[in-house]
């Protein structure tokens, strides 16, 4: 006989970035979830900077304001002052910079301190639920309520189910989302750089024939080390080649693309690659079912923007949510949805 957990508005299928910003913001609106997710929140948040980093635009910033992680967060992010845009570092480069009333452009952080301060919140609001490291057996969605069946057999049921699981998502796929896609045939090369010079706050787009090629500013290191997060695009068929670089033959490469924009290289993390591709539901809403995040859309990193899109997705689905309990509906209501 499955265990029965207790009752709660919503089962977040997926405890990333998006998927706990949806409880946390759910929760200052009095809504209770269940989070559930597959990955060891302690290898999520182990010690050292993998080169994975965010750029949180002034929306999302407000967003993690408005729910209590600003404070936090703050010390930890670097903001960007400028982006400068350059084909191959020839002369005749753009510049973006806000204006002065504007702020800045965002705020570059490392993965890792956006995932702790997350997670330092879930563990302290009675109104989150966590699971993880777990798998879902199976997923029911009935006229009136949802469940879904953890493989160690507990039973986690809710009101709403919300899809956060990412590009891969298997409650979109079960729920046979139809979606537009296509392979950009590149891989994105992720790593720390250690540099000599400071980089003054300046994000970095270097256009090239074989891909672009972006420098997003970090926070000085421990010991004052200038820092910054490299971006590389490579075409699929060399990206096996180019990991496999000795780290001295890999920062060769690096110097070639940006020259001594900020001199002398070093890598403070491990090297890793991420396929691009893009892809985009049709819809969003199904029968108790709403998808935010990378489960919904997912676009090329050049951009910067895939995360912010899905915290924006958050915004939304959270004012539709505290709506509806205004007006006493059903959070899984198709007239909310």
């Amino acid at each position: 006989m499955p265990q029965l957990s207790d009752t709660r508005d919503l089962l977040i299928l997926g405890g990333g970035l998006v998927g706990m910003t949806l409880a946390l913001a759910a929760a200052k609106k009095g809504i209770a979830s269940h989070v559930v997710d597959r990955a060891d929140p302690a290898s999520l948040t182990a010690e050292g900077f993998d080169g994975r980093a965010s750029a949180i635009s002034t929306a999302s910033w407000n967003l993690f304001t408005n729910i209590g992680l600003a404070e936090s967060l703050e010390p930890y992010g670097c903001p960007i002052a400028k982006i400068a845009v350059t084909d191959q570092l020839k002369p005749g480069r753009i510049a973006f910079a806000p204006e002065e009333h504007e702020g800045s452009l965002g705020r570059m952080f490392a993965n890792r301190q956006l995932r702790l301060a997350l997670h330092e919140a879930a563990a302290k609001e009675p109104l989150i639920e966590w699971h993880a490291p777990v798998e879902i057996a199976s997923r029911e969605r009935g006229e009136f309520s949802l469940s879904a069946t953890l493989c160690d057999g507990r039973v986690l049921e809710a009101a709403l189910m919300v899809g956060a699981e990412g590009r891969g998502s298997p409650s979109r796929d079960e729920a046979g989302f139809k979606m537009a896609s296509w392979d950009y045939s590149h891989r994105a090369m992720i790593a720390g750089l250690d540099h000599s010079k400071p980089h003054e706050n300046v994000a970095w787009e270097i256009f090239s024939p074989d891909g672009p090629f972006a420098l997003l500013p970090m926070l000085d290191g421990p010991a004052g080390q200038h820092r910054s997060a490299l971006v590389w695009t490579v075409d699929e068929k060399d990206a096996a080649g180019v990991l496999k670089l000795s780290d001295r033959a890999f920062l060769a490469e690096v110097h070639k693309r940006m020259g001594d924009l900020l001199g002398e290289l070093a890598l403070n993390s491990s090297r890793s690659s991420y396929p691009l591709s893009f892809q985009h539901t049709a819809k969003i809403v199904e029968h108790r079912l709403a998808l935010v995040g990378d489960s919904a859309h997912g676009m090329h990193p050049i951009a910067g923007q895939g995360l912010n899109l899905g915290l924006r997705d958050v915004g939304a689905l959270v004012e539709v949510l505290d709506e509806a309990l205004r007006l006493g509906l059903n959070l899984g209501d198709a007239q909310v949805l």
